[in-house]
């Protein structure tokens, strides 16, 4: 829930960070992504201190492993089309988000066994080359 809520916060700045800079054109794009940039930094840092204070722990091994599936699940919706609609993403972004996190604190419990760590980021990792793949398809190659 914790990580839904950041993911939709994450868009919202995302959104107003791309609308203030007014990209339309590419001389704007390295501000832009570098807002994107700061913007993402700026929250895995405040995610690891909110995960610590709503007694997610380690709250930073967390943060970083929700970080790296957030990686992969963002190389996957590049290859699913776009919403128009901006609710429509705002709930993507929790979804996003709220997975990654769950996926982030089952890996880092202490209590699961190793294989099932090491399943989970078979899992993750396999997501990758699906994705190229789907990409290259739809490119029409």
């Amino acid at each position: 829930m914790v990580c839904g809520a950041l993911g939709v916060l994450w868009w919202a700045t995302v959104r107003l960070a791309w609308a203030g800079v007014g990209c339309e054109d590419w001389g704007c794009l390295v501000p832009a992504v570098g807002s994107v940039v700061v913007i993402s930094v700026a929250l895995l840092a405040g995610s690891a201190f909110v995960l610590e204070r709503v007694d997610v722990r380690p709250g930073r091994r967390v943060a970083l492993v929700a970080a790296g599936v957030l990686l992969v699940f963002r190389a996957v919706g590049e290859t699913l089309p776009s919403w128009t609609w901006p609710a429509a993403a705002a709930v993507t972004a929790a979804v996003t988000f709220a997975g990654a996190g769950a996926l982030a604190a089952f890996v880092t419990e202490t209590r699961v066994a190793r294989r099932w760590k090491v399943l989970a980021g078979v899992g993750v990792l396999a997501l990758v080359p699906v994705a190229l793949a789907v990409a290259y398809l739809r490119s029409g190659y």
